[in-house]
């Protein structure tokens, strides 16, 4: 089987497939990459039995079809140190040595036996949904939540996002128990109510490849597996079985006190009044009065302290309430508008945080938990 290919090209789709790769894999041939040439097309796959990503590249010069695994390491690494050029892989199929042949060198590695490769992962068509959204609407839905999942080992389903369908709307949830993320979108829908959770890793995959995307997504789902379908890529993943929480059901309601913020602001001094917070705890406290919100932080174990004030738009009874800094500067960084909203009861209650205005079509929703405050 011989070949010739863009090293560019190829550097450029092995990189993207290559995060699949885990370091501690079980199957030897889960540290290769699977090359599939057949009529022309060269189909790459990496996978690590949970999640299997593909992706192919359309070629002109070849001569017989095979397939065969190649390392990745090795294969990534030499790949980077090739300036743009035509490489010609000459694969002997009966020893599964392959030569890279440049126009200056040749470089000789030897791969596996392709047919051990570990086979796709099956939907099962009868109990299977189909659901199409564009790449950008899925990459904005991934990216808002994507950082509000948990590592959590005894708890599954929180460790990864909850997509819920309906015949109005698109959902996603993603909770560590600290913070809960809800993004909903108007204009993506279906004839049919069907939910899945999603888990980390193949959701930061999809984030990597979707930004430089455009059109459709054909998502197929069933119980236990999800289909992602792109234009360039395709990712297979398991997804996480279980019910996820009734997320719904911790969002607090009658929130009577709203302070409107400038959210860059409120950032930016986070950032700098942060620092002086004790490092176990991290904690910040707001502090509301009329029109004015104060950040503080101190760390007695140091004597150090900080505060800093704010314009902003209050005007109920003066109230103080902690949180964990770092939480708190993820959930405002990830808010898309220039004044944020936040809706707070009392002090024990969790806070909730919203765009002063939603872009067309879009809803946004976080929630953060609040520290208790030593008085």
């Amino acid at each position: 089987m011989r070949f010739v290919v863009s090293s560019s090209e190829l550097l450029s789709h092995l990189q993207a497939i290559s995060r699949v790769i885990s370091s501690k894999s079980t199957l030897p041939i889960l540290d290769y990459f699977l090359f599939d040439l057949k009529s022309g097309k060269l189909t790459l796959t990496a996978s690590d039995l949970e999640v299997t990503m593909v992706t192919s590249i359309d070629i002109e010069n070849t001569e017989g079809d095979g397939v065969i695994a190649m390392p990745s390491k090795i294969l990534l690494e030499a790949l980077k140190k090739f300036p743009e050029q035509p490489l010609n892989f000459d694969v002997n199929m009966d020893t599964f040595g392959v030569d890279i042949i440049t126009e200056k060198g040749k470089f000789s590695v030897v791969g596996l036996n392709g047919e051990d490769f570990p086979a796709l992962p099956e939907i099962d068509e009868s109990e299977s949904q189909l659901l199409r959204v564009s790449a950008s609407l899925l990459n904005s839905g991934i990216g808002k939540t994507i950082f509000a999942t948990a590592n959590d080992e005894l708890r599954p389903v929180m460790n990864g996002i909850l997509l819920e369908v309906t015949n109005e709307s698109l959902t996603f949830v993603a909770s560590d128990s600290h913070k809960l993320v809800r993004y909903r979108r108007l204009d993506a829908n279906a004839n049919f109510e069907a939910s899945f959770i999603l888990p980390q890793k193949p959701a930061g995959l999809l984030k990597n490849v979707l930004s430089r995307e455009t059109g459709d997504v054909s998502i197929q789902f069933d119980q236990k597996n999800a289909h992602f379908t792109l234009a360039n890529y395709k990712l297979i993943c398991r997804l996480v079985e279980g019910n996820y929480p009734s997320y719904n059901a911790v969002i607090p309601q009658n929130n009577n006190n709203k302070v409107i913020v400038d959210r860059v602001e409120l950032y930016n001094t986070l950032g700098r009044v942060s620092l002086f917070s004790n490092q176990a705890s991290n904690l910040v406290k707001l502090h509301l009065s009329s029109n004015e919100l104060t950040v503080s932080a101190q760390d007695i174990d140091f004597s150090i302290s900080a505060f800093e004030k704010l314009n902003c738009q209050y005007e109920n009874e003066e109230m103080e309430i902690g949180f964990k800094s770092n939480f708190l500067a993820e959930i405002i960084d990830n808010l898309s508008s220039t004044d944020v909203v936040i809706e707070l009861s009392d002090p024990a209650r969790a806070g909730l945080f919203l765009p002063l205005e939603n872009k067309e079509n879009e809803e946004e929703l976080m929630l953060l938990m609040p520290m208790m405050i030593n008085v």
